[in-house]
């Protein structure tokens, strides 16, 4: 029932010959043991044992992607709903479960997606992420990590003190496009830092349970890639808008100040069509900046001191197809990591990370709330 499949590898990108990609070199030759990895002593294609809780459309991307990854076998999924529970385990040839705890106990699995709802997206990702380490799996959570703040700490504490590696779903940052951008910065490219402009917009009409919904779903990503980049965030100061018809805040706009002194705006919408384009960030130093231009697409560097710049563009042979490449990278980078024995501090988008992202998103709230300026808790 779970017989080994050749990975559909997500898609090379080279430059000059070689990778972009800093944590898999899209080099997918099996398993590698790590001086501290618990796979240590195993033979080289030994499987990561992986299972999916929340069966929700991304729920079935991450057991798709684990079933087809060489580095993973995918041994169960759980879902509350039977309907979804039973279809994902019989499209993915698995057993199914309607209680997380009892999965984790008949499978005892390695490592374990989160990709539960909830309201506001994300209240569902406690209590099993807490169940998973508990039962010494490594996460890998959807973003965003959790919207209470005390229990998101909560989360990332137990994953410490146990020593699992704890990820989020921060896809956006795993892209050719990110990795070069990533690259020119570590060598110094950019120069001392500057400024920071973000934007992220998609279409998603409709009325929602709270009017922070977007504020606090969309902009895990958006904020992670300007940390990614710039670092920590001090302080922010948010404004919003209800666009004709929202009952949400549906806008919004925020300014910052990073701890290093740079500063940086993001502005965020739940307003524009799918069809314009969604992402682009702009950073900038004193030695040049870089423009990403949706996510995998396309980045500039722009040197200070020469007017030829330098582009990077996704090829049509050989480059990102879809948005689900950035999701069958993210995963298999955790993946990698795992196998490669990395310290829960070395994950790339970490918990710790998607922590930061909430605090700062929850200083945007009481920004808007209060008309403020807020500095961000460390």
């Amino acid at each position: 029932m779970m017989q080994s499949r050749p990975s559909p590898t997500c898609s090379v990108v080279p430059e000059g010959g070689t990778s972009l990609s800093r944590c898999c070199g899209f080099n997918r030759q099996g398993l590698k043991s790590g001086k501290n990895s618990q796979f240590t002593g195993q033979t080289a294609m030994a499987k990561i044992r992986t299972c999916v809780i929340g069966c929700g459309p991304i729920g079935n991307l991450h057991a798709r992607i684990y079933k087809d990854d060489e580095l993973a076998e995918l041994v169960g999924v759980c879902d509350i709903i039977e309907e979804r529970a039973r279809a994902a385990g019989e499209r993915f040839g698995v057993p199914w479960f309607l209680s997380a705890p009892e999965m984790l106990a008949a499978l005892k699995p390695d490592v374990v997606s989160i990709c539960t709802g909830g309201y506001e997206y994300s209240s569902d990702h406690y209590e099993p992420t807490m169940q998973a380490f508990e039962a010494g799996c490594h996460v890998l959570c959807e973003k965003p990590i959790l919207n209470e703040i005390g229990k998101a700490e909560e989360m990332v504490r137990t994953a410490r003190e146990k020593r699992l590696c704890f990820g989020v779903d921060f896809n956006h940052r795993f892209t050719p496009a990110a990795y070069l951008a990533k690259r020119w910065l570590d060598e110094g490219r950019i120069g001392d830092l500057l400024f920071c402009n973000f934007a992220l917009w998609i279409g998603k009409p409709g009325s929602f349970e709270s009017p922070y919904f977007h504020i606090k779903a969309l902009n895990p990503h958006s904020v992670d890639m300007m940390r990614h980049f710039c670092g920590d965030i001090a302080k922010v100061q948010c404004f919003a808008m209800k666009a004709p018809g929202r009952n949400i805040w549906s806008t919004a706009s925020f300014n910052v100040q990073f701890a290093n002194g740079a500063v940086g705006h993001l502005t965020s919408s739940y307003d524009l069509a799918r069809g314009h384009p969604m992402e682009r960030c702009e950073v900038a130093g004193v030695k040049g900046r870089f423009v990403i231009e949706d996510m995998w697409r396309e980045v500039t560097l722009y040197p200070a001191d020469d007017l030829v710049k330098q582009v990077y563009t996704n090829p049509i042979f050989g480059g990102y197809r879809s948005f689900d490449d950035t999701f069958r990278e993210r995963i298999h980078c955790f993946l990698k990591q795992i196998s490669e024995g990395a310290s829960p501090e070395d994950i790339d988008g970490s918990g710790a990370d998607g922590l930061a992202a909430q605090k700062v998103i929850a200083a945007a709230i009481e920004s808007l709330e209060t008309g403020r300026v807020v500095e961000v808790p460390s």
